[in-house]
């Protein structure tokens, strides 16, 4: 690790290798790594991994009985007091991977149930009269995990006060409603997450993996809001029979991978794992290092980013991403919703699980492909207490629940100056899954008029936008709209398709069809035509994006006292010469390329599986 510029690992603290039959623990095996990484110049983030069965790959996730929480509690003393002495421990990780899916069913969780729901207040709601779900499962689980992490983090500050204290998230776009970052905020020092290609980019293909890791990244970078972020886990390796798809990194996708939680604002990344274990689950897999100890490629494109690291110190601690302002905001009740309603019934892509989160990943592939960074976040994480959003885009893509406590504040957000791009069955919910079309639509006067119907469609169908000449695929379901104070700009068989509306100092455009995700299914030409004709107001102020549409490549962009970082990836089967737009002020040199890409003018000149990093300085 020291050799090849990695200075920090972590550690899974393995209670079964600690406590021996007597109940006394022995460190020795976990004191030869800290005292070898003070050696090295290696920090440790140890991860609390209390006693569990060896066939449990990731650990448990919360307490079985009181019992087990008191055997937590006497393992966090043991291993807190005696490893915090070594200069090479930087800090604690709470748990590894937390987030189920589903409220686990041991005695323990049953009667912390039972009290969570002695303690909630009745909230303020409207049913009308109609049967509504109450999501109390998905709510507990949400509190749970806080609940769970912050005693362990209560338990580590008893022994160590002023201790760095982390976790990482994982399966993100499937767990994430079960993640309550704001609270975390509260007691962590800093984020992290696992993003394992085999196991966790399912709704990706393989030349997408950069991009996924990249909407991976968006959404801990929000959820961190101002603490540091960093990715805790990165696949290093082949996987033979663990994660859901076989793959060994290549070279170059290690180098894309680190560059893009760099350009994301991570403070770095740690691979899952430097060393392969030798038995049970996962062994011989997911390594750094081969069979013998040697580096393999990967570990030396890890060492080949160190080093330009290395070479600009100040450059990179200072860089920060734009501060952006298009967001791609999604609520956790959609996809509690979307979960709730499956049937098991015929596969589509815009009903079955992951629509919700696919149609706000298609709005973030297709930004990508202009060279736009966009954010994602959760409704929660959105500052909706300003009084001026002039300049900023927001895009609701299939958010099917819009809970009533946003009502207002989307309507704030666009009377005040924002713009919104409203797509496929968002707001049709309430939190508790009233279908709030039918019952009295709350957010009419926003959007410009009512649904009449939505229709379901088996075939992509198109969605003109007349006044601009652009056709965009359809996908699933097609709405049509009964105007109000909305101008109709897409018409088909007679029915309104899409409608612009004012309101306030701001717009609307509203298309109930999924177009998000039938770009991500059929192309994102003319989606990109759409935004960069909508958002065209906020783009304007950006300093580096692509001048045409780059199917296949994506661009981060930080900025660092007064230079630019760009990184650019390119995922085609081909060179690509890429036209960058960027004031003329700006001199341009190329700090980082693992291969023949170089820079003439304004054109970009990329080969296959590429990174590029550029530093921008004034004339």
């Amino acid at each position: 690790m020291n050799k090849n510029g990695l200075k920090l690992c972590r550690i899974r603290m393995f209670e079964n290798y600690m406590r021996r039959p007597d109940g006394k623990y022995d460190f020795t095996l976990f004191d030869n790594a800290y005292k070898a990484a003070e050696k090295y110049d290696v920090k440790i983030w140890a991860n609390l991994f209390a006693a569990s069965s060896f066939e449990d790959v990731g650990g448990f996730k919360f307490p079985k009985s009181n019992n087990h929480l008191d055997s937590i509690a006497a393992y966090i003393k043991n291993l807190v007091i005696h490893f915090k002495q070594y200069k090479s421990h930087a800090g604690w990780v709470l748990i590894n991977e937390p987030g189920s899916g589903h409220k686990p069913e041991e005695p323990f969780t049953a009667q912390k149930f039972m009290d969570w729901k002695k303690n909630q207040s009745t909230p303020v709601y409207q049913s009308k009269g109609y049967h509504t779900f109450g999501f109390e499962n998905e709510r507990f689980l949400l509190d749970y995990n806080v609940w769970f992490l912050q005693w362990l983090a209560k338990e580590i500050y008893k022994y160590d006060p002023e201790s760095h204290l982390h976790v990482n998230n994982h399966s993100i776009f499937q767990l994430v409603a079960e993640y309550n970052f704001p609270e975390w905020r509260k007691f962590l020092s800093s984020l992290g997450g696992s993003a394992h290609a085999s196991w966790h980019f399912g709704y990706f293909k393989r030349a997408q993996y950069a991009m996924a890791l990249a909407g991976n990244c968006a959404i801990l970078q929000s959820g961190a809001g101002n603490l540091p972020w960093l990715m805790t886990e990165l696949q290093g390796g082949n996987n033979t029979y663990s994660g859901y798809e076989p793959m060994c990194p290549t070279k170059e996708e290690i180098a894309q991978w680190l560059w893009t939680v760099i350009g994301s604002g991570g403070k770095g990344a740690i691979f899952w794992s430097l060393n392969p274990r030798s038995g049970g689950f996962e062994a011989g897999e997911w390594a750094l290092l081969n069979y013998q100890n040697k580096a393999s490629d990967r570990l030396l494109a890890a060492a080949g980013v160190t080093k330009v690291l290395a070479a600009h110190p100040s450059l990179f601690a200072e860089a920060k991403p734009m501060v952006s302002k298009i967001h791609l905001l999604y609520s956790r009740e959609s996809l509690w919703i979307e979960k709730k309603l499956q049937t098991g019934g015929a596969s589509n892509e815009g009903r079955d699980v992951g629509g919700v989160m696919k149609s706000v990943l298609g709005y973030f592939e297709a930004f990508s492909q202009m060279g736009v960074d966009a954010g994602i976040q959760e409704m929660s994480e959105f500052d909706f207490t300003k009084n001026d959003y002039s300049d900023e885009f927001m895009v609701l893509a299939h958010q099917i629940s819009i809970p009533s406590k946003y009502w207002e504040q989307v309507q704030h957000f666009v009377s005040n100056g924002g713009k919104l791009l409203v797509d496929g069955l968002s707001g049709y919910y309430d939190e508790n899954a009233l279908c709030v079309m039918k019952t009295g639509f709350p957010l009419a006067a926003l959007l410009g008029g009512n649904i009449s119907e939505f229709k379901f469609n088996a075939h992509p169908f198109p969605i003109v936008v007349t006044s601009s000449f652009i056709t965009l695929p359809g996908y699933s379901w097609q709405g049509s709209i009964l105007p109000s104070t909305g101008k109709a700009i897409a018409v088909s068989n007679g029915e309104i398709n899409a409608v612009r509306n004012k309101f306030g100092k701001g717009e609307v455009v509203w298309i109930p069809s999924l177009v998000g995700l039938g770009s991500r299914i059929y192309g994102y030409a003319p989606l990109v035509a759409l935004l960069k004709q909508e958002a065209k107001s906020t783009l304007v102020s950006l300093p580096f994006q692509f001048k045409l549409h780059q199917p296949g490549l994506l661009m981060k962009t930080l900025q660092s006292g007064k230079n630019f970082i760009t990184i650019v990836i390119n995922k085609n089967t081909s060179v690509r010469k890429v036209p960058l737009q960027f004031d003329g002020k700006w001199k341009p040199s190329i700090i980082y390329g693992n291969k023949t890409g170089t820079l003439l003018g304004d054109n970009l000149w990329i080969s296959t599986e590429e990174t590029i990093v550029v530093k921008w300085t004034l004339k």
